[in-house]
């Protein structure tokens, strides 16, 4: 599993996470919270300002100050969650920043949804959160850090010395755990007071996502019974009726009846052997996605030319997302296209499958017209992928799509 954020690096393997970039990503977000205590700092050398030479405006320049101080802040914890989360929540509101001198921003600012919980949440982190964060460091790495430096102290003995050494070095990784599990804390809590529309999307998209993920479960399982169960049962079922049929007259009433019996369970067993292929075939899990789309072209009813180059296999998630398109948009041309050839291209670039579906038909493919191309989206929306359709009236038509492959 690849770790999201410090929360999930922590119940990795302990050598997954030591040896990862998380133990210091965590660090270094603590640390930069010394940027707020700077402003702390700032804020108070300006009260002090103040009183000294300014008295008439104790109270309502301090506050203005500490309204502004906090908004920076609450901006630049949004904005250094980066560090601790690979995808980090943006500023959802950046386009409606308001403009005009700084008194009416900030006005607009607080009236607008979330402005006095973002305002509260860097009061917080002026007064109290800035100096946990930097306690937390001092104590994991203090503790270990004395320990090292028994050494250098005049009265310590050479076994005392090794001793301090030793107990310094062990505990040291050990130190890695408060500071990643305090930053995970700090960062989850920011993001859910700072950004809740983004965490209650990322959840929504994550409950589709398992939600899919226990269909692809669901299918391979239909299609498992149905090719261990139905179509064996019906195998078997051809096979004694051609040998009942052998022991009967070729002429008889009971002979037609047996091979038209027969006949039906050939039908049905074909028909079966379909159904299982459409389910989940078994070469995109054995082969991969580009013999799968050319087993595929090869059963259309429109031909299909298949230009798929990959360097290695995809993520099964992946696969199968690609398949799916590639199905749906081929049952679309063979249905309501009209053409008379079709092109399947895919690459992987920079990180996406790129697969790009073209015909020579009449064009005018619309995703309000139909279920198959808003299916396709919907299916792309889990893996966080794209769709771009260009369908003129009189043709051709060209989908693409992009789906990141880092799943």
């Amino acid at each position: 599993m690849i770790a999201r954020n410090t929360l999930e690096a922590l119940a990795q393997r302990p050598l997954s996470f030591l040896t990862s970039s998380w133990p210091w990503r965590s660090l270094g977000y603590l640390l930069s919270s010394l940027a707020t205590g700077g402003c702390v700092a700032g804020l108070g050398a300006l009260l002090y300002f103040l009183y000294d030479y300014l008295g008439v405006f104790t109270v309502v320049a301090p506050a203005v100050a500490a309204v502004v101080v906090a908004w920076g802040v609450s901006r630049y914890e949004l904005w250094r969650l980066r560090l601790v989360m690979t995808v980090p929540s943006g500023d959802s509101d950046a386009a409606e920043q308001p403009s005009g001198p700084l008194w009416r921003r900030l006005g607009a600012r607080l009236r607008a949804a979330g402005g006095l919980r973002e305002l509260g949440y860097g009061l917080v982190a002026l007064l109290v959160l800035w100096w946990t964060d930097i306690g937390i460091v001092f104590v994991s790495l203090g503790i270990p850090l004395f320990l090292m430096s028994a050494p250098f102290q005049p009265t310590a003995t050479l076994a005392v010395g090794w001793a301090g050494t030793l107990s310094g070095l062990v505990l040291l990784p050990v130190a890695a755990y408060p500071i990643a599990a305090w930053a995970g804390v700090r960062a989850a809590m920011a993001a859910a007071v700072l950004d809740p529309r983004d965490s209650e999307l990322n959840q929504v998209v994550e409950s589709r996502a398992r939600l899919v993920d226990a269909f692809e479960v669901e299918r391979r399982r239909i299609e498992r019974d149905l090719h261990d169960g139905a179509q064996q049962r019906l195998v078997t079922l051809s096979m004694k009726l051609g040998l009942a049929e052998l022991d009967l007259s070729p002429d008889s009433l009971a002979a037609r009846q047996v091979r038209e019996a027969r006949d039906q369970a050939r039908q049905a067993l074909q028909e079966l052997r379909e159904l299982i292929h459409n389910i989940h075939p078994q070469v995109l899990t054995d082969r991969g996605l580009e013999p799968a789309v050319q087993d595929m072209a090869g059963r259309s009813v429109v031909p299909v030319e298949v230009d798929i180059a990959l360097p290695e296999r995809l993520f099964a998630q992946v696969e199968s997302t690609a398949y799916f398109v590639v199905c749906e948009a081929l049952a679309n041309v063979a249905k309501h296209s009209g053409a008379t050839r079709a092109w399947v291209r895919g690459r992987l670039g920079d990180g996406k499958l790129v697969v790009e579906v073209r015909d020579d038909g009449v064009g005018g493919a619309d995703t309000e017209a139909g279920t198959g191309l808003v299916g396709i989206t919907d299916r792309l929306a889990v893996l966080k992928g794209r769709m771009f359709l260009y369908s003129p009236v009189g043709g051709p038509t060209v989908l693409r799509v992009e789906i990141p492959c880092n799943h």
